[in-house]
């Protein structure tokens, strides 16, 4: 599991450790230095064979001291090294000062509008203009230099940022522009931990590879703080032996009409396949026939309208529900989704009924305020992004809106704000899913870097994280739990299997991917 900072929390641990005597800012900025250097030679072993041409972009802060520390040990090491300066080098901070003034005492530093910018012009660029304390977008001279590297990969290619690309909001990953100049990096080089941009929106594409330098501080993180990729509980995905299928749950998944099955059967499958006891498709009677022609272990209900509903939701051992894969948006999904809201029903040792609204579902929520009244806290909304602007208008246009100014609206933002609003967990979509809580607990699944699995943009693939959510909930899991599992899960799978997936797969590598991992 990893922590993400914002740029705050990040200045605050810097000053904690400062304040305390522990470490001073000049200390900070070196060690900073060496991790840069240690990550790039790394990741290109072929760099520290000296003689190599750097070009370091030096900015008016302790970034651009970052980069004077860079520029020296390079220069030690035996490369050749220009350094550029953006602004008055007598208005330094006093840490980026002093290294400004040891690297002065080996190298000259020349005017930014000369530092060159094309990849036939340098072995390597670092680029150590603007951290993670920028608040507004790149203007003049660097605002050029940056635009004038734009489509240029082979440039970003051989670029290291400095903690983030400049132009990049460390707390959102959102281009601090209207439009793309930011700078593109092939490596970026950040420490003591992540910062949400690194993860967010553009951040994984602008960043190029994310790496962590141990800078020397103490691992404190603040109880709000966002974690990614998270599964903190994978034994919890082992089946105890509690006598018979009931005691791991039982879920129920509406499906939709004739030659609407499809998704509903693939939610079903994932909800099966994560564990739980027992899984019954509840079907229209135009698709009861369709569907017992499709299925061996999932159960078969006939509900032909809310009533039907509430009669089978008298029985107690069912909890929990997935509405929306494939449902459909007349009255009769309406009608079956206040229903579904109002059964809540307790069953020990379950807190309580727990419904997935997917797809359909959320669009007839976002249709009516009656029905986005009746969510509680057992629910879980799915949306993806064109789904949540139609739940959440309001905090979608402050998500899509030009950020001019950071530190910038992020997503995680928004899903914090929307799951609050709703009283519910919110798993908004994407290869940067977040997954909030109405108290703010937030996690980020990260389909990127390390884990990135585009093959996952398929149809059905949201239809069975609905499933995997569901059979997870049925098993007893919390909300919270269940969605971040899940989506870690879900992206596991798609690893697990890769290129040529279609969403069938997902559930059918679901049992090696829980092999592996010991349950």
């Amino acid at each position: 599991m990893t922590e993400l900072l914002t740029a705050a929390q990040m200045r605050s641990l810097e000053t904690a450790a400062i304040e305390s005597g522990e470490v001073t800012g000049l200390e900070l900025m070196e060690r900073a230095g060496r991790g840069v250097v240690e990550a790039m030679f790394e990741e290109w072993p072929d760099l520290a064979k000296a003689p190599q041409h750097a070009v370091i972009l030096c900015g008016p802060g302790n970034n651009g001291g970052d980069g004077f520390v860079v520029a020296r040990l390079l220069k030690t090491w035996g490369w050749d090294v220009e350094v550029f300066l953006c602004g008055d080098p007598t208005r330094l901070p006093a840490d980026a000062k002093v290294n400004y003034e040891r690297w002065a005492e080996l190298g000259e530093v020349q005017l930014f509008r000369n530092a060159p910018k094309f990849a036939h012009e340098a072995d390597l660029y670092v680029d150590a203009l603007f951290g993670t304390g920028l608040t507004r977008p790149l203007s003049g001279e660097v605002l050029e230099w940056a635009a004038g590297r734009i489509g240029d990969f082979d440039v970003a290619a051989k670029t290291v940022a400095i903690d983030v690309p400049s132009g990049l909001c460390a707390d959102s990953g959102r281009e601090l522009a209207q439009d793309t100049e930011t700078v593109l990096a092939g490596l970026t080089v950040t420490f003591h931990s992540m910062k949400l941009g690194h993860a967010l929106a553009w951040g994984p594409f602008k960043c190029g590879k994310t790496v962590v330098a141990d800078i020397g501080l103490r691992h404190v993180y603040p109880n709000n703080v966002v974690r990614m990729n998270s599964c903190e509980h994978p034994g919890h995905l082992g089946k105890a032996d509690l006598g018979h299928k009931y005691s791991h749950g039982h879920a129920l998944i509406l499906s939709g009409g004739a030659g609407k099955t499809g998704a509903a059967r693939l939610a079903a499958r994932g909800a099966l396949r994560i564990g739980a006891g027992a899984v019954t498709l509840g079907v229209p009677p135009v698709a009861q026939m369709e569907v017992a022609g499709q299925i061996t272990a999932l159960m078969l209900r006939r509900i032909e309208d809310a009533s039907a509903l509430t009669a089978v939701l008298a029985d107690k051992r069912i909890t929990a529900l997935c509405l929306g894969p494939g449902m459909g948006t007349g009255a009769r999904e309406k009608a079956l989704i206040a229903a579904a809201l109002d059964a809540r029903g307790f069953h020990p040792p379950y807190e309580g009924r727990s419904v997935v609204l997917d797809a359909d579902a959320l669009t007839l929520i976002s249709q009516d305020e009656a029905l986005f009244g009746m969510l509680h806290e057992r629910c879980i909304l799915t949306p993806h992004a064109g789904e949540f602007a139609r739940l959440f208008p309001d905090i979608a246009a402050k998500l899509t809106a030009p950020a001019v100014s950071g530190p910038a609206y992020s997503k995680v933002d928004a899903t914090r704000e929307a799951a609050k609003r709703a009283g519910c967990v919110v798993l908004f979509k994407g290869p940067d899913t977040v997954i909030a809580a109405p108290s703010g607990a937030c996690r980020i699944s990260s389909a990127h870097y390390a884990r990135a699995a585009p093959w996952l943009a398929t149809a059905g693939s949201g239809d069975v994280l609905a499933g995997f959510i569901t059979g997870l909930l049925a098993r007893g899991f919390a909300p919270m739990q269940a969605a971040e599992t899940a989506a870690w899960l879900h992206v596991d799978c798609a690893l697990a299997f890769g290129p040529g997936l279609i969403a069938e797969d997902l559930p059918e590598t679901l049992p090696a991917v829980l092999r592996a991992l010991e349950v």
